[in-house]
């Protein structure tokens, strides 16, 4: 196509230049069709002789190819001019491109596109593959824990069945009744992985005769009353919560309850975002260990840390971003009440060492609601306040002198503050106690496990007469002594 225009140009310059050709065709003699070429001379009115022709048809020959050397030096620019447009601006201007290459620019993008695809793809992947990577690393260490958790049950079922198991079945009279799960116990299956959630509902202490130079028993306890606290057991993780939602959290049950709960009813929070509002109940402690809640509160006040008690069928925590208190009825679903404490720190003010915005921490005890907190005015040191649980009133203030940020959780077992001293640690001790009777400290080293290393709530039932905690996603009890009055 560019040679037709080119030829074309060439006859415009032909004639141009003063040239007249003419085209004729015709049938010789014999009938075949004859092409006849006919140019005027511009110089000469008539012809020559035929001896004087040959020099004519010559010229015209020099001149055809010259003509020719021209034509094919004007392709040949032509050329180089497509190719310069082709890569100086090929894009915004299409028309004047071939078609050909117009179609291999239009390959070239959808192979780019085609490269972009194939690139986010495989970054994908290799996203996809370093979170199932981390995901097995996290399943191998779960499976050493229960490796190690089902040797550990091994030991004391066999420990168990060398003792006075024997005698179990003539004392089965003297064994509380607890849920139904407890009559499933198979001493003999070793799959069995569960063994210390079941021991909660019937205590060693129930089963065996300690010796008199021993600690007394929780039964004895019970009937004793209050008294200070001497012995923490060994932590014994009920469940572990699902999500990362619930590396820390608060877990509780009433020591008080109103109808429709009982002591057997469970609640759960998982505190970490910015917009805590769900509360997970349990009717009975199998669901719970199992993970089946019965019910799901939605709060209309989100909550903040891990400071929150249930008490009398109510629960009671800290506000968001805020030093007011809360008091949630779960039975209607409703606030019944709201009161700040006046001049409480809060939103990581005066937390405890492991942080968690645990500024304001509730508790229950043998004497009923109490707050734990502390002030500018009290430089950091604890503050106790016994709280009336229908209008959220501040009887009676203790200060102490413990500082809020030094140690790792509190709780209160008779009206005695004691604290912890490592959230961390796996052997820590529970290192101080505030009386708040005599308004005196002193110094303890009752030892105490972390079991998961990050105990971020420790509470005190008293109807239990345990120690709840929340350690680093685990839901974790232990059982106590306290020294008769």
């Amino acid at each position: 196509m560019l040679a037709l225009r080119l030829l074309l140009w060439a006859c415009l310059v032909w004639g141009s230049l003063g040239r007249t050709a003419n085209l004729r065709k015709g049938n010789d003699r014999n009938g075949r069709c004859l092409y006849t070429f006919t140019v005027a001379s511009p110089n000469e009115a008539s012809c020559p002789g035929s001896g004087e022709a040959n020099p004519a048809i010559q010229d015209l020959q020099r001149d055809s190819n010259a003509q020719r050397s021209e034509l094919e030096a004007a392709k040949s620019r032509l050329s180089v001019l497509e190719t310069l447009v082709k890569q100086l601006g090929g894009d915004e201007i299409p028309n004047l491109m071939p078609p050909a290459v117009q179609e291999m620019q239009r390959e070239l993008e959808n192979l780019r596109r085609e490269k972009t695809s194939l690139e986010s793809d495989y970054n994908r992947f290799l996203q996809e593959k370093v979170s199932l990577e981390k995901e097995k690393r996290q399943l191998e260490n779960e499976n050493k824990n229960l490796a190690r958790r089902l040797a550990s049950s091994r030991r004391e079922m066999e420990m168990l069945r060398l003792g006075q198991c024997p005698q179990v079945r003539e004392t089965a009279a003297d064994i509380p009744q607890g849920p139904k799960e407890v009559s499933k116990w198979d001493m003999h299956n070793s799959d069995y992985q569960e063994l210390k959630s079941e021991l909660t509902e019937v205590p060693a202490s129930h089963i065996f005769k300690e010796s008199s130079t021993n600690h007394s028993s929780n039964k004895d306890v019970g009937n004793a009353g209050c008294g200070e606290l001497v012995w923490v057991g060994e932590p014994i993780t009920l469940r572990k919560a699902e999500t990362i939602a619930g590396k820390y959290g608060v877990w509780m049950r009433d020591p008080e309850p109103v109808f429709p709960y009982t002591r057997e009813t469970t609640w759960r929070v998982d505190t970490v975002g910015t917009d805590v509002r769900q509360v997970f109940q349990y009717e009975q402690i199998s669901q719970f260990t199992q993970g089946y809640p019965s019910k799901v509160h939605v709060l209309a006040i989100p909550m903040e840390s891990t400071g929150a008690v249930v008490y009398r069928g109510a629960l009671y925590y800290q506000k968001h971003t805020s030093r007011t208190v809360i008091k949630y009825e779960l039975k209607t679903e409703s606030v019944k009440a709201q009161k700040e404490i006046p001049n409480a720190g809060y939103h990581g003010q005066f937390p405890y060492s492991w942080g968690g915005y645990t500024d304001i921490d509730l508790a229950v005890d043998e004497m009923g609601l109490w707050v734990i907190y502390s002030t500018e005015a009290a430089k950091g040191a604890i503050v106790l306040s016994k709280m009336n649980p229908d209008t959220l009133e501040l009887e009676q203030t203790w200060e102490t002198n413990i500082r809020k940020q030094s140690v790792a959780n509190s709780f209160i077992i008779c009206g005695t503050l004691y604290t912890v001293s490592s959230y961390s640690t796996a052997d820590t001790i529970i290192n101080l106690a505030y009386d708040t009777r005599s308004r005196s400290s002193k110094a303890l080293t009752i030892p105490f496990k972390n079991k998961h290393k990050y105990s971020s709530m420790i509470d005190y039932n008293p109807a239990e007469k345990k120690i709840f905690s929340w350690d680093n996603f685990n839901m974790v009890e232990y059982d106590i002594r306290l020294s008769q009055m």
